[in-house]
């Protein structure tokens, strides 16, 4: 009695095969033969030849996406398992076979349908052979080793890699269809871990005492708006830095865009909020900011700009340096606009010296101290 868990026929899988070519090869390789089967024909060149179109591609694999299909029927095309044609005239339809010689016909396929014939793998094993422990003088085919050219791998890498090959195997003491396509694949995987060391070993170096960043690190910096001279005069404390402490590395240009964007910011910074004592030059200006915080304690702009080249030949004058220029001017300008507003008489820069006219020395101590913003510098 059928059970209702299993309503079809299972795919049968020999596990050695898959061992040798991976498990969804070998379950692709199984239903192609059951398709051939019952579905091929016979060619000119000794091979059964099946069509299969996609849509019964995907009925007969329906665990599958098409494209994990083409994914895994890549990969035996690659191993030389199957052939596979496109159909002429007909779009999404192929002609598949398995590359195996001397096929015994539908009818002994049909037989033996439970457990496919493995097809022959050229470079290791003649057809009808089964799985064998690989003997103490192995070599690859030559077709082996050209496929590993294909991957630009050089022949002497490829024939260095046989005798750790075959140690490692016979001391494992397992059996396989194919130890040359088991060689391909460990001869790949050995060449991209020995790129990968190589690889590292030449891109990382210690600071040399010549170094200079590249022009496209350069280009990168300043189109960031990092001064050019910036740049050239970082370069000697960035090369002294590292030469002393010994360091190799893999991407000099990219830690130094790193440090320059550092010290460019902390460059920045220190300008925008410096707060060393200077004189006031000639041609000072206050910045747009004053005339906005002016306007808001809705002081007349006009009247704040004709009282500038007082205020800088005041200060000039007097020589003394300050922090915030910004500052003492708005001082200046509320402390006038506050005794135009009284009708008080007098101009200048009087009443910010403590032993001038006397006589108001009163009023203008109160306005001082209602209009001080020394607490802001």
């Amino acid at each position: 009695m059928q059970s209702s868990l299993i309503p079809e026929r299972p795919l049968i899988v020999s596990p050695t095969l898959a061992a040798t070519i991976g498990l969804e090869e070998a379950v692709m390789l199984h239903v192609l033969s059951e398709l051939l089967s019952h579905r091929g024909h016979s060619g000119d060149d000794g091979l059964d030849w099946v069509e299969l179109d996609q849509h019964t591609l995907m009925e007969a694999l329906p665990f599958w996406a098409m494209i994990d299909i083409r994914r895994v029927q890549k990969s035996l095309q690659d191993l030389g398992l199957i052939l596979v044609q496109a159909t002429k005239g007909r779009e999404e339809s192929w002609h598949f076979a398995i590359n195996q010689q001397g096929t015994q016909g539908r009818e002994a396929q049909a037989s033996n349908s439970a457990v496919p014939p493995a097809p022959a793998v050229h470079a290791t094993r003649s057809a009808g052979s089964g799985a064998s422990f690989i003997p103490p003088n192995w070599e690859p085919a030559r077709e082996w080793i050209e496929k590993c050219r294909q991957h630009n791998i050089p022949e002497a890498f490829v024939r260095s890699r046989i005798d750790e090959f075959v140690l490692y195997w016979r001391e494992r003491g397992q059996s396989r269809f194919s130890w040359g396509n088991a060689f391909y694949k460990h001869v790949l995987r050995e060449w991209r871990q020995e790129q990968s060391r190589q690889g590292a070993s030449r891109l990382e170096a210690p600071m040399s005492p010549d170094w200079w960043p590249d022009e496209e690190a350069q280009d990168i910096l300043v189109n960031a708006g990092v001064s050019r001279a910036f740049i050239e005069d970082a370069v000697p404390e960035f090369v002294l830095y590292w030469r002393e402490r010994g360091v190799a590395h893999s991407a000099w240009n990219t830690k130094f865009i790193e440090h320059i964007r550092r010290q460019w910011a902390k460059y920045a910074t220190s300008l925008s909020r410096d707060s060393t004592p200077r004189p006031i030059p000639e041609d000072w200006e206050p910045s747009p900011e004053v005339f906005e915080i002016l306007r808001l304690a809705e002081i007349d702009e006009v009247f704040a700009r004709r009282k500038l080249p007082e205020f800088i030949l005041y200060w000039r004058d007097a020589g003394q340096a300050q922090s915030s220029w910004n500052t003492r001017f708005l001082q200046y300008i509320k402390y006038s606009w506050a005794r135009q507003l009284n009708g008080l008489s007098g101009a200048g820069h009087e009443g910010n010296q403590s032993t001038a006219e006397n006589g108001r020395q009163g009023v203008e101590a109160a306005y001082r101290r209602f209009t001080d913003r020394s607490w802001a510098e």
